[in-house]
């Protein structure tokens, strides 16, 4: 059963957040909702799904992308998930990383204890969070998916893997060849076991290799993004998607670094673009 624990006004439309029990999750969960002005049961709209990174709840991408805006302007519903399952008896990193555990869900389904019981990201944001939107909220079965840094890895992975749910998918810094960086090194290992070939289908690059991707994809870059060399690795992803001819756009942005002042900067361009898709009509 849905909880609403806030609401505001925002553009015309409505920010709301929920909690609710997840069977998957086995746990309570929060997620936010942007609802455009004219969203209603005679009118349902199409929805963004915002996957956020490290350390970040749903409030994030709410409160610090200024999404709102445009979202009103194009008709969009943006659905925010948090990023991993939380509450008493969820295990945390026993040191207290902020890689690993609370907040750093990295949109799969764990299979090695203590993770498993709690940790399946990737169902819960597959099937259970849209059945649950599409049941309690005037919206269609029309979807994007987008996200940044690990929720910018979860956004790639589960598109590419997804493509009869989604319209189109887009990202902010992603993650981009988990397999290959420590983010993912630490994550996929404590989450998935030791067994790499296991690892590679949670991995944007090796998906790509081995499915391609029916989907169009944007991709925004900052050049002065800390992460860029040793976590990131965009190049990897490129080079797949330009082997396999997909419909990828990659765009680099000198001076701009790993923060939501990026997001900010670009966010529309993102909105715009998923719109394109969502209406039926890619330009």
């Amino acid at each position: 059963m849905l909880e609403q624990i806030s609401q505001s006004k925002v553009f015309g439309g409505w920010h709301k957040q929920y909690t609710h029990p997840s069977d998957v999750l086995d746990c309570t969960m929060r997620f936010a909702i942007y609802l455009p002005p004219d969203a209603s049961d005679n009118h349902p709209v199409p929805v963004l799904y915002w996957l956020s990174g490290l350390t970040c709840t749903d409030e994030n991408f709410m409160q610090k992308a200024g999404a709102f805006q445009k979202a009103a302007a194009l008709g969009i519903a943006i659905v925010a998930p948090d990023t991993s399952p939380r509450g008493e008896g969820v295990p945390d990193d026993p040191q207290g990383a902020y890689d690993l555990g609370l907040g750093a869900g990295f949109y799969l389904n764990a299979t090695q204890a203590p993770w498993n019981r709690h940790y399946q990201m990737y169902s819960y944001i597959v099937n259970e969070l849209p059945s649950l939107i599409e049941k309690n909220f005037p919206v269609t079965s029309e979807r994007s998916i987008a996200g940044h840094s690990m929720g910018g890895h979860g956004a790639l992975t589960i598109g590419i893997k997804n493509p009869q749910r989604y319209r189109s998918i887009s990202a902010f810094s992603p993650i981009c060849h988990p397999v290959a960086c420590p983010w993912g090194q630490k994550a996929l290992k404590a989450y998935l076991g030791e067994d790499q070939a296991l690892w590679q289908d949670y991995d944007a690059t090796e998906l790509l290799k081995q499915k391609g991707c029916a989907l169009p994809i944007l991709i925004d870059q900052g050049e002065m993004d800390p992460f860029l060399e040793e976590q990131l690795k965009p190049w990897d992803l490129l080079e797949v998607a330009d082997h396999q001819h997909c419909e990828l756009t990659y765009q680099s942005h000198p001076g701009y670094d790993h923060s939501y002042y990026f997001i900010q900067s670009f966010i529309e361009s993102h909105l715009q673009f998923h719109a394109l898709y969502l209406s039926g009509q890619p330009a």
